[in-house]
């Protein structure tokens, strides 16, 4: 018999219900392994009762990397034990490594080099089983179970992939001893699921053993491995040392008495500065093997911590640390460089990839810190998980809220009824009908009157929840006692956590302004006492663009908004451009990301998944164009759910777009414009779409419509909103009307004036549409409107500049060919006003005392503001209460499209202001 099947060698003891044995080593302890039901007892099967637990424990316990001796087959050996005294304390650091951080050989040999690189005084690695294996053991017993023939060959995969890296690692007689080792595990494992194929079952015993053998081969081959380095190391089976009581909630409270006691022992046996240590096993007080059940070996990695008192605990994965949101969900997720025990503790309950709570509650005790680090990134200083510091020497919260974590796949259970208030026992009655069908509670919120009650749930229990529920209450829901019990689908959770929550005013408002601001619905609430975490339910759809929102308004991200161009004209070119030039600085020092995800002409547009490159727009336009559609455009821009907030940009002059701006705002997407025809346009339409904009968190911006870059609307809100009161507004509001005026002087025709004006651009292509007055009647009336002044357009008195005879000419080449005819008229009112001291100007007036304007050509005298213009400037006078007997004068270029796109950019700044960016 060879040295690796000496463990047979024990006594047994049959009962009717399994088989019990003593090892012949280890202090004569007793081990007991429930078999798989209607097994024969044959010789071959009694041998397998013997390969329980106990036996192969010995078998690895006296392998070849221990160098201790046993008895074998009668045969007396030296089996004396120099006993050892296991010190406790911070000399101890404890490393525990995922499947994936011992997935292939290479990275096996990467956690040997960390492992040899640690210059702690002694150390405890606790390692996985490698990546997939542990799916592959439970598929072998459900294979065994189904009567599947296959989980032979299932088997022999495993086999060769524990091979196949073990000779990529070892060589001479480490390799020898464990490929032996190997051998003999899996031909007994082979003897184990053929009586489980006979039985087609498997107690919940023998899939715990089974499935174990992952963690068992891993530690056996990494001791093997550090031992071929130089670094003596003894590899442990924590099925001897760490004792759990399964509870009734598919979890297990380990006995920490006990498993410090086996610890103590185990470790006078196999004294060494470095234990290689199985995850995710333990026994039970029975000694029945048993598994950690979920995250199992960070939780071994926490408990053994806790047993040696450790200086820290380390958990090598494959992120750099815990992230402020999920990555996928939010690119601008940051690494957070600590967290308080109560922190990772709420954002792991919440789904975070941080750690399960069980994890921290071994390591609190002894403020024993957990580090997250990633394995493939040695230069990331990973996340540090500690108690919250009182003098700041632990860690430096930077901010109120540290991270957000979101449930998806949740129904919002609402029971509601008059006959709830005051009546004892009531909330007892529904939770205790959701916990007899076995459901798990997310979240409860109730309110004060105790008039409805609501909780989610997994949707997955949602039916045999609602159900139960209805049969619990049929009574009080016939009787009216209660109204409903009410299922709302599709729901996610998404929690705000931080420790400087706590007392701190204001956090719930920015959270909750900043879900407002995204559109974004709340269908609960639930906030504890600590106020550590705040969470809402949100609709499903909504959770990753609510995740976004809130990230960015604490600051933990850029503003991001998602821009869709409508009119890549003159004006919105113009505006892409300032765009390309002002992205990098607008990231870097306003923390605002603006992406164009879209640009629309009346032909054709332009669609990004990311966001168009602003350095060659022209070309992609040309280049990859599609025929144009607006609503498909809109659904486009507005559809990225990674962005959370949407501003659609209209810079053209088009009244069928302004009317779908209603609609655009009521879906939630912010609108900025330079276009009069929404304002300006019939009353009713006006009225609607500024009460949909004002009661909502949706924001339309259009600075521009009226003087271009000019603060002329701002300028009139603030004083509106600041109490004062509007007299009057007068001014020069074309930039081409004020360009003709002042060059048109002594001894130049107006016509030539004109031309000159349509030459320089400054000019509509047909003049007539300057020379009208209607543009500027659309100014007037959009100033009165503000005002507070109900007008229609056609309420508006305007003096037209195109005489008469021409404003049915056939085209503006023709107006201009005509034009000289009518210099005579224009040129006579000019040179009365050149006599009277005065000069001519184009104006518009808003009359609020008596409730009117007009537009019309007006004489000043030379030294009025007025008269000072040069060039295409605007100048508007406020006469307010007060600012009565001196205007308030709001003067600069008024057109160009330099400045009205510069216009349109700062109300998308003041956009992102609104929205979470630095003000």
């Amino acid at each position: 018999m060879s040295s690796s099947t000496f463990s047979l060698a024990c006594n047994v003891a049959s009962h009717a219900d399994g088989w019990s044995f003593r090892t012949s080593s280890g202090g004569g302890r007793r081990f007991f392994l429930h078999p798989t039901e209607h097994i024969l007892v044959s010789n071959r099967l009694q041998h397998l009762s013997l390969f329980g637990k106990g036996a192969s424990w010995n078998a690895r316990k006296k392998s070849p990397y221990t160098h201790a001796m046993a008895s074998v087959a009668g045969v007396s050996v030296d089996t004396s034990i120099v006993k050892a005294e296991l010190l406790k304390g911070d000399t101890w650091s404890v490393h525990k490594f995922g499947g994936t951080c011992v997935g292939t050989a290479k990275r096996i040999q990467n956690v040997a080099d960390v492992i040899l690189k640690d210059s702690s005084e002694r150390k405890l690695v606790v390692v996985s089983a490698m990546s997939k294996v542990t799916d592959m053991m439970y598929d072998l017993i459900y294979k065994a179970q189904s009567r599947d023939s296959s989980y032979i060959s299932a088997l022999d995969d495993v086999f060769e992939k524990h091979k196949q890296t073990a000779t990529e690692l070892l060589d001479g007689n480490e390799l020898t001893a464990f490929l032996s080792q190997l051998h003999f595990d899996v031909s007994n494992l082979k003897i184990m699921l053929r009586a489980i194929y006979i039985a087609g079952h498997a107690t919940e015993s023998f899939s715990d053993f089974v499935v174990g053998h992952g963690e068992l081969w891993s530690a056996q081959l990494l001791s093997a491995l550090v031992n071929k380095h130089g670094l003596h190391c003894n590899w442990m089976d924590t099925r001897e040392v760490l004792i759990v009581s399964p509870t009734s909630s598919n979890q297990v409270d380990p006995d920490f008495v006990e498993s410090e006691k086996r610890l103590d022992e185990w470790f006078s046996r196999n004294p060494s500065k470095t234990i290689i240590a199985t995850g995710f096993i333990a026994s039970t007080p029975q000694n029945v093997p048993t598994t950690l059940k979920r995250d199992g070996s960070d939780f071994s990695a926490a408990i053994m911590g806790a047993l040696l008192k450790a200086r820290q605990v380390t958990i090598w994965t494959d992120v750099d640390g815990v992230y402020s949101a999920d990555p996928r969900k939010v690119s601008e997720a940051v690494v957070l460089q600590t967290l308080s025990y109560q922190e990772a503790w709420e954002m792991s309950y919440f789904g975070a990839n941080v750690l399960h709570p069980r994890t921290i509650i071994p390591v609190m005790k002894y403020d024993i810190p957990i580090v997250i680090r990633n394995i493939f990134n040695l230069s990331a200083s990973g996340t540090v998980i500690c108690r919250a510091p009182v003098n700041g020497d632990c860690q430096k919260l930077e901010y109120l809220v540290k991270g957000f974590a979101t449930i998806d796949n949740l129904a919002l259970i609402n029971v509601e009824g008059t006959g709830m208030a005051g009546v004892p026992g009531t909330a007892s009655a529904i939770f205790g009908a959701v916990k007899d069908v076995g459901a798990n509670v997310i979240m409860i919120s109730q309110a004060s009157s105790e008039h409805s009650v609501c909780f989610a749930v997994p949707e997955s229990d949602v039916k045999a929840v609602a159900e139960a529920l209805q049969s619990r209450f049929c009574q009080a829901l016939d009787a009216g006692r209660l109204s409903q019990v009410e299922v709302i689908p599709n729901c996610s959770i998404l929690a705000a956590v931080g420790q400087k929550m706590a007392s701190t005013p204001g956090v719930s408002a920015t959270l909750f302004n900043a879900l407002a601001k995204a559109n974004i619905n709340v269908r609960a609430i639930a906030q504890g006492c600590t106020e550590y975490n705040i969470t809402v339910v949100l609709k499903r759809e909504d959770c990753i663009k609510a995740l976004r929102a809130v990230h960015s308004r604490f600051y933990l991200s850029k503003t991001t908004i998602a821009m869709g161009i409508i009119g890549p004209g003159l004006i919105g070119g113009t505006l892409l451009d300032q765009l390309r030039d002002q992205a990098a600085i607008l990231k870097e020092e306003l923390n605002i990301d603006l992406r164009v995800m879209g640009i629309i002409g009346s032909r054709k547009m332009v669609l990004s998944t990311q966001e168009i490159d602003l350095s060659k727009w022209k070309e992609i336009q040309e280049e990859n164009a599609e025929e144009a559609d607006l609503d498909k455009f809109v659904h486009h821009v507005r559809g990225n759910h990674f962005i959370p907030n949407t501003v659609l940009v209209d810079c053209t002059a088009d009244s069928n777009i302004a009317d779908h701006y209603y609609d655009w705002l009521r879906k939630g997407i912010h609108v900025v414009t330079p276009n009069k025809k929404a304002n300006s346009g019939p009353l009713d339409k006006y009225l609607k779409l500024r009460a949909l904009q004002r009661s909502s968190y949706t924001h339309y911006f259009f600075e521009a419509t009226v003087g271009a870059g000019l603060p002329i609307i701002s300028t009139l809100r603030g004083l509106l909103e600041t109490g004062d009161k509007i007299l009057r507004i007068e001014g020069i509001f074309s930039g081409t009307l004020s360009y003709i005026f002042n060059s048109f002087v002594k001894n130049r025709a107006f016509s030539e004036v004109v031309a000159e004006a349509k030459e320089a651009g400054y000019t509509e292509p047909d003049p007539r549409d300057d020379l009208s007055g209607t543009d500027v009647a659309r100014k007037v009336i959009i100033l009165a409107r503000e005002s507070g002044l109900k007008l229609e357009l056609a309420d508006i008195p305007v003096q037209s500049l195109v005489p008469e005879p021409l404003r049915e000419s056939a085209s503006a080449a023709d107006f201009m060919k005509h034009l000289p005819e009518f210099d005579d008229d224009i040129e006579r009112k000019r040179q009365e006003a050149e006599a009277a001291g005065e000069v001519l100007r184009y104006v518009g007036v808003v009359d609020a005392v008596n409730g009117e304007g007009r537009v019309e050509l007006r004489n000043y005298k030379k030294d009025h503001p007025f008269a000072q213009l040069s060039g295409s400037d605007n100048i508007i006078a406020f006469t307010t209460i007060r600012y009565k007997e001196q205007p308030l004068i709001v003067r600069g270029p008024g057109a160009g499209a330099q400045v009205t796109a510069g216009g349109i950019f700062c109300d998308i700044l003041r956009l992102a202001t609104y929205l979470g960016a630095p003000s």
